[in-house]
């Protein structure tokens, strides 16, 4: 099936393939095509069936700064409807009365972020697809092959048709085909640990507050949704999430409410359950010959930051802006000087932050005395520096380091 324009006869040439219609790979082909580019992304999956409700029981954290990436790129207005704003966070460890507490009004008006359904992000993406002339999607579809050659690079998709393209982009998530297929090796880290996620309904209002819980287990995330709801990130450990997660929904609601609590009063379940082992990944390198790997395909991260995706959205906003200006220059899109500056600008600030996820699941995961001291203490000496908080508050939001136009703002 070709969407959403038709016909779309191949062979055919065009300025970048994108291989991966998720949230970041979408992402990046609306800023590419907004900006005149002749993009083409293929979907493996129906990009209406991963849109569909219940098909993915995800919820997504959405930076500040994210918003303004998919804002410039023409698709927060589809979704900001059903995208509720964080507007404070709360941070505690098991049963300690010490916590650590961020108000965005210590910042000024704007929220830390909005939570935003998985299937909501999706749904927007190709709706603003549709509306740009020079995207086409074809989905479902496959690239089976690639050849990069000096002179751009040749798909072979899965109906035996032929796609050229000056540039590659692999979005097509952590088991990436177009990685493996450039042989691009991963170092990867099993955490032993599976996020166990659904949506609750519950009686009282969640105030746009989001606890982050540190339980033995792992950590717990409650997250505000629209219409007094909650998502639920629940980390547990492997070999007990499955049996977990099977129960009927008497039993899955007493477990979920002996970490929840009562805070919100009667809690009733608002959507399927899933669960996700937990691992860290990370690309041996983020390029290659007309290649470039953004999101899951170049890192994948522990969620219990939540910064996940909006790393990945620094990496599309990052490479939109290299490639448009290599474009506007009259240089190639493609070319190793565009690529190799894509990925200095990444590397650095996705490690750091595989780095920080890891250090924090490895000191919450535990119920070890010494350890819950040391961090029990820490939590409560950040909340009596309000400089310090200032500073990861602005984290939270997104907000600091070498940020894209898009995430800035200002017009790609």
């Amino acid at each position: 099936m070709v969407t959403p324009h038709s016909p779309f006869p191949l062979p055919a040439t065009v300025d970048v393939l994108i291989v991966g219609g998720g949230p970041v790979g979408g992402l990046t082909a609306c800023a590419l095509a907004q900006a005149g580019l002749d993009v083409v992304l293929v979907e493996a999956a129906d990009p209406a069936e991963l849109a569909r409700p219940g098909t993915d029981g995800r919820s997504i954290a959405v930076a500040a700064s994210a918003r303004q990436a998919f804002d410039g790129a023409g698709i927060w207005p589809l979704m900001a409807a059903e995208a509720q704003p964080i507007k404070d966070i709360r941070v505690t460890d098991q049963a300690s009365p010490l916590y650590l507490h961020y108000d965005h009004r210590a910042l000024g008006d704007q929220p830390f972020g909005w939570i935003v359904e998985n299937t909501t992000i999706r749904r927007a993406v190709h709706q603003r697809l549709a509306s740009l002339p020079t995207a086409r999607v074809l989905a479902p579809m496959r690239v089976e092959a690639v050849e990069y050659g000096a002179a751009g690079a040749i798909a072979t998709l899965s109906d035996g048709r032929i796609l050229r393209a000056g540039l590659v982009v692999g979005a097509d998530g952590r088991p990436s085909r177009i990685r493996r297929s450039a042989g691009i090796d991963v170092t990867r880290l099993e955490y032993g640990q599976s996020g166990i996620v659904t949506t609750i309904a519950h009686q009282q209002p969640h105030r746009g507050i989001a606890h982050e819980r540190f339980l033995p287990s792992g950590p717990f995330a409650i997250l505000p949704m629209t219409a007094n709801r909650s998502s639920i990130v629940w980390t547990e450990r492997l070999h007990l999430a499955q049996s977990i997660v099977t129960q009927n929904d008497a039993g899955f609601l007493a477990e979920l409410r002996d970490r929840f609590g009562d805070f919100l009063g009667p809690l009733s379940l608002a959507g399927p359950r899933f669960h996700y082992p937990l691992t860290l990944q990370v690309a041996n390198r983020m390029i290659g010959r007309r290649l470039a790997l953004v999101g899951d395909a170049a890192h994948g991260m522990h969620p219990v930051a939540g910064q996940g995706m909006n790393m990945g959205v620094r990496d599309a906003a990052a490479l939109a802006e290299l490639v448009v200006d290599a474009r506007r220059l009259g240089l190639d899109v493609g070319s190793s000087a565009v690529l190799e500056r894509y990925q200095r600008w990444r590397r650095f600030d996705n490690m750091l932050m595989l780095v920080m996820t890891d250090a924090l699941v490895r000191l919450f995961s535990n119920d070890v005395a010494p350890l819950k001291l040391a961090r029990d203490l820490g939590l409560g000496l950040v909340e009596t520096m309000p400089d310090l908080k200032g500073v990861l508050m602005r984290h939270a939001m997104g907000v600091v380091g070498d940020l894209p136009r898009l995430m800035r703002g200002a017009p790609l």
